[in-house]
């Protein structure tokens, strides 16, 4: 299809987040915006209750461009809470709902959060217990209960929202209207070959652009009833969930924990058209013995990808369940989340095998070491470039340096193959990464955890394939001297250590590595044992 047919151009496109719900709020006035339990509100309502919020985030003390974090679970208050920020023309910055209180406060400290909306119990953890003693992080000013029993050093989330009386009922406006295409508004962590997590700043034009052209590939439009089980924390729940369903007026049907009769019956009471996901989340319903007794007749949009995607899959999607449209796509934090698509008119092969083609007015090519295109069908590392590309990385000009080169190119560290439609195959990782279960896991951070435990002297980490999460983890451990290591025991330790989705499936105790000449680990050889162990 030419460029030209998929501009999806609109003269008023909203220039900025904070533009695109108060547009939202007149172009769809009555529609349902935002449904979460008892809570129904329309666009006109959601636009209200989100200057309320707005509102009192001025009178607490947040500036444009502080930023303010998020460390909850899907919930109507998480969506309020996120628009307030843009709303008020401060930054936002998710955290995941699995972090440890080191990943935590790691990304708090680097982003210079001054405020904190969280939960204080969800799935038995108290995020407020587990953030701790807040003296190691003198900018964190507040932390604001969306949810749960109060703790001492917070504000509920109702003391918060009546702050907003002491200030002027267009003072969100007014904050709104001074926003730009190129302010900030989000940040959002990515990690990379050093281990430590990395700030991809993105910036309110970008992510009102490519998530416009996202919904229309998509399809997605007005009236659409959208269940969002993709974490609100990822690019994925984020920019293809609230802020499309915002731009496209679709209604948004926060979910905070994926199971599959839960989902199904959401699905069937509420007349769920839209259901995104990993492969993982299609494959557990289409197999779960009680498919067949829920009405999923609604459902017509699917968007899918983040790991190997079964072809029988698709077909299965479309047979056994009423997705109508099911589409592939491929991106990066650091690329606002979206390069490339496939159509829906796409056959079930294209869609399965491969990540399909650049977005409008986006450049993806597939590349030697000279930065040129190598021919169709021969493998190379995927370069993008166009205005989806971020800022660059918070406080770490380096990094940001590495990444992004002198022609504006966003090396992404995946090898990939091109046919001659333009459609891109992801076919390893330069860095390493694996997706377990939608989420990106990196090694060398995974390992940077594992060697503080006390009994290990080194540690490998890798990615093997796994039927229903996609890939999982392995570790390979050397124990130190004297010390008598075993897998349950490391396990164990990681669940406590580190986010559930990067704790090692299954952990190979050895008394060395494989090693090259140069003494680098020879993974290949480790990912042969550990494929060879999980048979």
């Amino acid at each position: 299809m030419p460029a030209a047919a998929e501009q999806f151009e609109r003269d008023d496109l909203p220039l900025t987040v904070a533009a695109a719900l108060e547009r939202a709020s007149i172009d769809f006035a009555e529609l349902e915006a935002l449904v979460d339990g008892e809570m129904r509100l329309n666009w006109s309502e959601l636009l209200d209750r989100v200057d309320i919020a707005a509102r009192a985030l001025v009178a607490i003390g947040i500036n444009p461009g502080d930023r303010v974090a998020i460390w909850a679970q899907n919930t109507a208050e998480w969506v309020i809470a996120a628009c307030a920020i843009h709303r008020s023309a401060a930054v936002l910055v998710p955290l995941n709902t699995r972090f440890k209180r080191p990943e935590a406060t790691y990304i708090l400290e680097n982003a210079q959060v001054r405020l904190l909306f969280t939960v204080s119990e969800f799935l038995g953890t108290d995020y407020v217990e587990l953030l701790g003693d807040r003296s190691a992080l003198p900018l964190l000013e507040h932390v604001v209960l969306l949810d749960g029993p109060t703790r001492v050093h917070t504000t509920t989330w109702a003391e918060f929202l009546s702050m907003s009386n002491s200030v002027s009922t267009s003072a969100a406006a007014e904050r709104a209207a001074a926003l730009t295409p190129d302010d900030l508004c989000d940040i959002l962590f990515t990690s990379g070959t050093t281990g430590l997590p990395k700030g991809a700043m993105l910036t309110h034009g970008a992510s009102v652009r490519a998530y416009w052209s996202w919904s229309n590939v998509v399809g997605l439009t007005k009236g659409d009833r959208y269940l969002i089980i993709n974490p609100f924390f990822h690019g994925f729940g984020l920019k293809s969930g609230i802020l499309a369903s915002i731009l496209m007026g679709a209604t948004i049907l926060p979910h905070p924990v994926f199971d599959v009769p839960s989902v199904m019956r959401r699905v069937e009471e509420e007349r769920i058209t839209m259901l995104p996901g990993p492969p993982t989340v299609y494959m557990t319903m289409l197999d779960h013995p009680e498919l067949k007794n829920f009405d999923l007749s609604s459902l017509r949009l699917s968007v899918t990808g983040a790991a190997t995607v079964p072809v029988e899959m698709i077909h299965r999607m479309r047979s056994e369940m009423t997705f109508k449209t099911i589409v592939t796509g491929y991106g990066l934090t650091e690329a606002t989340g979206i390069a490339t698509m496939c159509r829906h008119t796409d056959d079930p092969e294209i869609i399965a095998n491969t990540a399909g083609r650049a977005i409008p007015d986006v450049e993806v090519i597939v590349a030697d070491d000279n930065r040129q295109p190598v021919a169709s069908g021969e493998p190379g590392e995927v370069l993008i470039r166009g205005y989806n590309i971020m800022k660059g990385f918070i406080g770490n000009p380096e990094a940001t340096a590495e990444a992004i080169d002198d022609e504006g190119w966003l090396h992404t560290g995946d090898i990939g193959v091109m046919d001659e439609a333009g459609n891109l195959r992801i076919t390893d990782r330069m860095k390493d990464m694996f997706i377990v279960g939608g989420f990106n896991a990196y090694p060398a951070e995974i390992e940077n955890i594992l060697i503080t435990h006390p009994g290990i002297s080194q540690v490998a980490v890798l990615g093997i394939p796994d039927t229903r999460m996609g890939e999982i983890g392995v570790a390979f451990v050397i124990a130190k001297p004297e010390v008598t290591l075993t897998p349950d025991d490391i396990v164990a330790w990681s669940r406590e250590s580190m986010a559930n989705y990067k704790v090692p499936r299954h952990v190979i105790v050895v008394e060395e590595f494989p090693l090259n000449a140069s003494g680098k680990v020879l993974k290949y050889v480790l990912r042969e044992t550990a494929i060879e162990n999980a048979s």
